[in-house]
């Protein structure tokens, strides 16, 4: 297993393959990811602990943000805009299941002066 630091908490890499990766993300009360897309990448979350707030919002002028409680499973296809987000009371720990290709990660915004685009590395997008 990879696990790496982020800003906004911990990214594990429990498997990665040819066909298909898992990771399990820890995000800190109050915290969230970068918004981003994928342009091949298609994955499926579910919500282990916590309340996922999950903005799927196409750009700053509206709100679509849709709570997802623990046991709660969405997908979120190529090219769908999307942020995972935490609320200030409670971390949120996800299990995510994908295709293999974890560096197919653009940001649009993030919170924490990351660059705004693909960074080309295994794990290293959001």
């Amino acid at each position: 297993m990879k696990i790496n630091d982020k800003p906004w908490g911990k990214e594990m890499i429990i498997v990665d393959t040819e066909k298909y990766a898992m990771k399990r993300l820890l995000i800190k009360a109050g915290h969230r990811l970068s918004m981003q897309f994928h342009t091949d990448r298609d994955k499926t979350v579910y919500v282990h602990k916590g309340t996922l707030q999950l903005d799927l919002s196409r750009d700053s002028s509206e709100s679509n943000i849709v709570d997802l409680e623990e046991g709660h499973i969405w997908r979120i296809l190529p090219r769908a805009i999307h942020r995972f987000a935490a609320s200030s009371e409670q971390d949120v720990e996800l299990l995510e299941v994908s295709t293999p290709n974890l560096d197919d990660v653009f940001r649009l915004s993030d919170d924490y002066g990351r660059p705004t685009i693909n960074e080309g590395r295994k794990g290293g997008g959001i």
